[in-house]
């Protein structure tokens, strides 16, 4: 158990940008590809990931100090710390459970694809942290391995099969076939977006509202493309942190640049997957009597679109509005606010690129990420205490993660395997959710353009 904790643990100690590129390289070559051809997709795919690595750096860079200006000079008292989400992935890598729970959720997944349960190929390790995290807490919280693996492959099987939902979507919105959406984070709200989808159809006046800025036929004006947006939430964030007016400015068009740069990065993935995931479907053709393989993917490629990037610039402060009134809420989003570009890129191809609708629908989760993400800090905190995580071991400050530690999801799961009586309550409702997700992902309205009513 040791070497293979060890063996892993240096695995993955690598960055996504350089281990999944290893994965779709071998793939590539499985699937007959020239070895010249695959190994440039694979390096396309690399450098699309550094590319928003690096760009997703520096875009918390310039919004951490903004925010920590905006707290000292407003006085405000938010004593529990958004770290965002990569302090969460090193206390699950740095446990015993996770090497274990790698190895069980492959081969639960290749069972799964051979006796046609799912069509899901999940080849992002990286994401696999999110399965063993959920195991992590249940298991300090319990004592029980068994029940946290039970845990870690109930999480595992629901995102493989919204990732298999996801692909429709992801066809028809981006234009790439044979790929979904691979994060917990971000598959798991899947049910919750098809649902409003439905239920914001039979509005009178909501359901005929449509600002989609992805559109190939969009007319949308200058203010609403995301260099623009980016733009102007950082003269938003300037002023509100007290800013010179050179340095609002710098901040400004800084942000600008980063909106721009990010979906240069997602087109080489795009185009990287595309190739490899045509070459796999025709290498399985025969033995999967032609059924589609869906790959798993990271939200990289969806930053091409442009109702992807400007839902996630108009959550940003909306998201600050609301920390300021969410019951119980004692955090500032600071480390995981740049995530909500990702987290809510699915829903707004299910919305079929909408801003408005994907808007409305990310605020209710937006303030359980907020509620809850306060509820776990204590948790979080001693769980990185004990893992020894840089950071999380300092006396006297509690830490959590805005989206990835306040996932509301995720909270369910873990209440409802330590035996909480409320989360068994909702237990229907979340089945009901579900069922109605399979239900539209099993017809043509899933898929299909709507007209106008």
């Amino acid at each position: 158990m040791d070497i293979l904790q060890s063996a892993l643990s240096w695995f993955f100690s690598f960055k996504a940008f350089v281990m999944l590129p290893v994965v779709v390289l071998v793939i590539a070559l499985f699937s007959r590809m020239k070895p010249g051809t695959a190994l440039v997709a694979a390096l396309q795919l690399g450098a699309g990931f550094a590319g928003i690595f690096l760009v997703y750096d520096a875009f918390l860079g310039l919004l951490k100090p903004a925010i920590e200006a905006l707290t000292t000079t407003r006085g405000l008292n938010f004593p529990v710390v958004d770290a965002g989400w990569p302090p969460l992935a090193a206390i699950t890598w740095a446990g015993w459970l996770a090497p274990v729970s790698i190895l069980l959720v492959l081969v639960v997944n290749l069972g799964l694809l051979f006796v046609r349960a799912t069509s899901t190929l999940y080849i992002d390790l990286w994401n696999y942290w999110h399965f063993a995290f959920l195991g992590a807490l249940v298991l300090s919280l319990t004592a029980n391995p068994w029940l946290a693996f039970a845990a870690v492959l109930v999480l595992a099987v629901y995102t493989m099969k919204m990732t298999e939902w996801s692909a429709p979507h992801v066809s028809r919105e981006v234009g790439i076939e044979g790929v979904g959406v691979s994060p917990f984070s971000v598959a798991g709200l899947l049910p919750w977006a098809v649902a409003c989808d439905a239920f914001f159809d039979k509005i009178p006046g909501l359901r005929r509202w449509n600002w989609n800025p992805s559109a190939a036929h969009s007319k949308a004006s200058a203010w609403g493309q995301p260099m623009v947006l980016g733009f102007l939430l950082g003269v938003f964030l300037g002023v509100l942190a007290g800013y010179d007016f050179r340095r609002t400015a710098e901040l400004a068009v800084q942000i600008a640049a980063v909106l721009f740069l990010l979906p240069q990065c997602g087109g080489l993935i795009g185009t990287s997957m595309s190739e490899v995931s045509t070459a796999l479907r025709e290498r399985l053709a025969g033995r999967l009597k032609g059924r589609t393989v869906v790959i798993a993917l990271d939200t990289g490629f969806l930053m091409t679109n442009a109702s992807v990037m400007t839902t996630g610039l108009v959550l940003m402060p909306l998201a600050l509005g609301l920390a300021f009134v969410v019951p119980g809420n004692r955090m500032l989003p600071a480390g995981d606010l740049p995530n909500l570009i990702s987290i809510f890129s699915l829903s707004v191809l299910i919305f079929r690129g909408n801003v408005i609708r994907a808007v409305l629908a990310a605020l209710p989760v937006v303030a359980a990420f907020l509620w809850v993400g306060t509820w776990m800090a204590p948790l979080i905190t001693r769980l990185g205490a004990q893992s020894g995580v840089a950071g999380l071991a300092s006396g006297g400050v509690q830490v959590t993660a805005f989206t990835d530690g306040g996932h509301p999801v995720r909270w369910w799961l873990l209440e409802l395997f330590t035996g909480e009586p409320w989360a068994f309550a909702v237990l229907p409702l979340a089945l009901g959710l579900v069922g109605f997700a399979w239900w539209k992902a099993r017809h043509a309205q899933a898929v299909t353009p709507k007209t106008e009513p």
